[in-house]
């Protein structure tokens, strides 16, 4: 069991890792696109909107929406841990 536990953590490990490499590739080229078309952009004026002050920042609705997803992910693997725990005398009485 112990090996199948280690190899499966040293999988997931990769996948993480091969996953962060290649999101770290993307935002470099997001940033080195957006460094480049602001160099060659003139200068606009910044048009005034109505309640713009009012408006979340982007890095809060990112903040927001994984809070919210986290959340949502520990309630679905509480209803998972209790279904298989009330479950439990059915499994145990066929094994």
């Amino acid at each position: 069991m112990t090996d199948t536990k280690t190899f499966s953590q040293e999988v997931q490990n990769q996948i993480l890792d091969t996953i962060r490499k290649s999101q770290e590739t993307v935002t470099d080229a997001i940033r080195t696109w957006a460094e480049t078309v602001e160099s060659i952009t003139p200068a606009l004026p910044v048009p005034s909107v109505p309640f713009a002050g009012k408006l979340p920042k982007p890095e809060d609705l990112v903040a927001n929406a994984y809070d919210f997803a986290e959340k949502l992910l520990a309630s679905q693997r509480k209803f998972a841990e209790d279904v298989i725990e009330a479950t439990a005398p059915v499994l145990a009485a066929k094994n």
